[in-house]
């Protein structure tokens, strides 16, 4: 699964325009994707439910195509990310993807795990903040899905594992240990990654993994308001927020203030700045457009 398949049909708009898209139609084959009556809250639902949410090879693929689409569309504004049935992920599926691993040459497991990879490479380049909804279990490459989204709100049954280790591999998978120490601290995330153990709903919230914690029954609710409020915001300016939060890892101070002056420098020449100014003046309340 390489392409989005309502991503094919020709595009009607002028040529400067031809590489955005609508995504809020969009048909996923390998997991549930729903859009808000708005169209701007763009929500993925992994439904194997009584597998507690696997990821197959088919699946891994077309989350990352979906969030590389993402970055051209003119619609979604927000993203949430959850799981059916009481559970996030569950992780890479036994059967379906360890199995088959143990039996791949080494070109082929490189060609996986840089595929892998290019999913949460994919989840941080795209505009959009991403807001995963932890109820259950939260495992392996389903941890690493959360990791990679912007925010997390969880539940008190959430149990979320970097479990890598218990099946013989590295803990460095999918960027885990450079995300890990960076949500919650070095000391913690190498525990969590040498010891594959279950870190707990009370310790997620505690270390910072998780924004907020919800009711099971409350959690999607939650999730969607705080993606509504976001995409009511200025989105031009939410997704420089995503870009420089991710580029000034790799920045010293002295540069990342210069990228945040010329950030800034822009986002003062969006009409949403502008319209800031003038609701402000009137006293009343701005209605952003993201422009």
């Amino acid at each position: 699964m390489s392409d989005l398949p309502s991503l094919a049909k020709a595009d009607t708009d002028p040529p400067m325009h031809h590489h955005k898209r609508d995504l809020a139609a969009y048909r996923a084959t390998h997991f549930l994707w729903s859009a808000s009556p708005d169209g701007k809250i763009g929500t993925i639902t992994l439904n194997r439910p009584e597998r507690k949410n696997p990821l197959t090879f088919d699946a891994y693929a077309e989350l990352r195509d979906l969030f590389r689409a993402l970055a051209y569309a003119r619609d979604i504004k927000a993203v949430v990310v959850t799981g059916a049935g009481g559970n996030f992920c569950s992780g890479g599926d036994v059967h379906e993807i360890i199995g088959p691993l143990t039996r791949m040459t080494m070109p082929e497991l490189l060609d996986f795990t840089r595929m892998t990879g290019d999913l949460v490479k994919a989840m941080r380049a795209c505009p959009q903040p991403v807001i995963a909804a932890v109820d259950g279990v939260c495992a392996g490459a389903g941890a690493m899905m959360a990791l990679a989204s912007d925010l997390r709100l969880g539940t008190a049954r959430a149990r979320t594992a970097f479990l890598f280790v218990r099946v013989g591999l590295a803990g460095a998978d999918m960027g885990a240990c450079s995300l890990l120490p960076r949500v919650i601290g070095q000391g913690r995330a190498g525990e969590l990654l040498y010891t594959g153990r279950s870190m707990s709903a009370e310790e997620g919230l505690a270390w910072g993994f998780f924004n907020a914690q919800h009711t099971p029954d409350t959690l999607q609710e939650a999730a969607c308001t705080l993606a509504a409020q976001i995409a009511s915001g200025p989105t031009f300016a939410h997704g420089v927020t995503k870009k420089l939060l991710h580029q000034e890892w790799n920045m010293g101070l002295d540069e990342a203030i210069e990228a945040e002056a010329e950030a800034q420098a822009i986002c003062m020449q969006t009409r949403d700045f502008r319209r800031a100014y003038d609701a402000f003046v009137a006293k009343r309340q701005p209605v952003f457009e993201g422009d």
